[in-house]
């Protein structure tokens, strides 16, 4: 069960070494300027290896239920699928239900277990491998791997990077778990954060808290939902940034700094390195600035 390019590693390897009945996935969704209908990343790579594909639009309707039940799985693998899955569904396979989730649990729980920790500054993340319960990611953990998140990571590198590791992971313990000799330890609740779900409207940056926060977002959510602020009316997409310590910053005041484009901020500048301005392709903060030198002295707080 699977949508997002986050599982295709997984899944990949899971077809190599294993016999993949089905893969469920999310339907079609519009996508693109023509919003038209586009397969999920999971559904495409099902169709080029001839594996049987389910897009049921929900879990919870019994006909859903019972075309999963008829396959007769012996354990179902859970990578970035998209909706939670009812107890009905759970029951289904001997083994259970694994999930492979993109932190240190119960460390950022929820949609966006990636992006959070590098806004929040955190030195390391990972990967767990997960019983799933009826809960949002609160099963027991039957394997954690680690790894350390560069100063310069985006969220859509590091996704990448442990999109990879818990595919490795996956593969590496299921032969225990099958066997029964791998025990599922329970979370500790006391130390459970949440990672909502992200949306577009998410990235605009609050030029009122401190550039140093500003750049963890900017890495955070590159390349999605991306992080932008309103300028003449129009969204300019902030693609790279950095924090740079400045006294009596304006919040919110656009100033020049090494002839590329900065904000003033609570604290400190915040200065673009590469933009993109709405409907057009990103560029150099040098060659913005070029372009459009009203831009200095603008006052982007309302």
């Amino acid at each position: 069960m699977g949508s997002a390019g986050f599982a295709i590693p997984t899944l990949a390897e899971l077809a190599r070494q294993h016999e993949v009945i089905a893969v469920v996935t999310q339907p079609d969704r519009p996508a693109g300027r023509g919003r038209r209908p586009k397969a999920s990343p999971a559904k495409q790579f099902a169709g080029q290896h001839g594996i049987k594909v389910i897009e049921p639009d929900s879990l919870r309707a019994p006909e859903a239920v019972g075309q999963l039940a008829s396959l007769g799985p012996e354990f179902i693998v859970v990578a970035a699928y998209g909706q939670i899955l009812p107890q009905a569904v759970l029951d289904i396979p001997p083994h259970g239900c694994l999930n492979v989730h993109a932190s240190l649990l119960p460390r950022w729980r929820g949609a966006s277990p990636v992006q959070a920790a590098i806004l929040h500054g955190d030195s390391e993340t990972g990967v767990s491998i997960m019983l799933m319960d009826d809960g949002l990611d609160t099963g027991p953990i039957v394997a954690q791997r680690s790894t350390p998140i560069a100063a310069d990571e985006t969220g859509g590198r590091l996704g990448d990077r442990l999109a990879r590791l818990g595919a490795e992971l996956m593969i590496e313990v299921l032969p225990a778990y099958l066997a029964g000799t791998l025990r599922p330890s329970a979370q500790d609740e006391a130390r459970a954060t949440y990672a909502p779900r992200l949306k577009k409207a998410s990235g605009q940056l609050d030029l009122r808290l401190p550039a140093v926060q500003l750049e963890r977002q900017v890495r955070a959510y590159e390349p999605w939902p991306g992080s932008f602020i309103q300028w003449n009316g129009r969204r300019l997409i902030v693609r790279l940034a950095r924090a740079e310590a400045l006294e009596r910053a304006v919040p919110g005041q656009a100033i020049e700094r090494e002839r590329r484009p900065a904000l003033g901020t609570a604290d400190g500048a915040l200065v673009l390195d590469r933009v993109q301005p709405e409907g057009k392709r990103a560029m150099d903060g040098q060659a913005f600035l070029l372009g459009s030198p009203e831009f200095l002295n603008a006052h982007l707080l309302g």
